[in-house]
């Protein structure tokens, strides 16, 4: 069971002030037209945390990934002017777990939320997602589609069959493993070594963190789709490379006795129980 949706979100007492920085990693890759919007819409919504002593303070980090359009140019003009804004270039395309693996190292908020640069979401959940983080004691945040209006049965299929996957061969219980909204503290950043340079990467991140005794919640945001390209998980060898990559986790996870006996996490509002309830459609 979710939370209520548009339940009114509590302040800190008058008087209290949160001194935590959020980090919010944006990869990117030939994303010119949607940057300033994706600036606009996060600085916002951001500002108003801070005016709510939400947070403290906030860091837009952009990662691009060898963009050709310009847009790794214009977010260095942003960033000329506002030093909440940082950019890190790759010289070489190093594909979506290469740039959020960037991304985090880069990090230097006490938390961390990573998302894509068209705003999948309205920015306006992450003030939901940080009330849930604080009231459940959670790690991790993993927000899921309520709905997936527009797309293709064969698009369904390969991403109900990754969700189930990922699942069974790694012990989670993930609505909607690839979608880009992961908030996390930053001990959980800390204490995991990702290895993944492709779309395998969210998957990967919220199975190490399981394995560190991280407490993983969930909860439904309403979904905004891309306008134009194409799924990460409509490429045959794409498919094959998580493939891949998820059996050759899965073995090692299994090799591993370092994991606590409370690594699995317990049961909540926001976990229910069951391997795999439901197993959602991935991006």
């Amino acid at each position: 069971m979710s939370p209520e949706r548009g339940s009114e979100i509590e302040k800190l007492p008058e008087g209290a002030v949160s001194e935590r920085l959020i980090s919010v990693v944006i990869p990117m890759w030939n994303e010119l037209e949607m940057l300033p919007r994706t600036i606009s819409a996060m600085s916002k919504q951001l500002d108003s945390l801070v005016a709510d002593a939400v947070i403290g303070n906030w860091e837009l980090l952009f990662v691009d990934d060898a963009s050709t359009d310009g847009c790794g140019e214009l977010a260095d003009e942003f960033a000329a002017s506002d030093p909440r804004i940082v950019v890190r270039h790759h010289s070489t395309n190093r594909k979506l777990g290469g740039s959020i693996r960037t991304g985090l190292a880069a990090a230097s908020g006490d938390l961390v939320l990573y998302t894509d640069a068209d705003l999948p979401f309205d920015p306006a959940e992450i003030r939901q997602a940080l009330h849930l983080l604080d009231l459940y004691s959670a790690d991790v945040v993993a927000a899921y589609r309520l709905q997936r209006k527009g797309e293709g049965p064969l698009r369904f299929f390969y991403s109900y069959i990754y969700n189930t996957l990922v699942n069974a061969l790694l012990g989670l219980r993930i609505r909607d493993v690839n979608f880009a909204f992961k908030l996390t503290r930053r001990w959980v950043i800390d204490s995991v070594q990702l290895k993944s340079e492709g779309s395998f990467i969210d998957a990967e991140l919220l199975a190490r963190a399981r394995t560190q005794g991280a407490e993983i919640i969930q909860f439904g945001v309403d979904y905004f789709p891309r306008t134009r390209g194409v799924s990460t998980l409509s490429s045959p060898s794409v498919i094959l490379k998580m493939l891949r990559e998820m059996l050759s986790l899965g073995a090692e996870l299994r090799r591993s006795t370092k994991a606590p006996a409370s690594a699995t996490p317990p049961e909540s509002p926001l976990n229910p129980a069951g391997p795999l309830n439901p197993a959602g459609p991935a991006d």
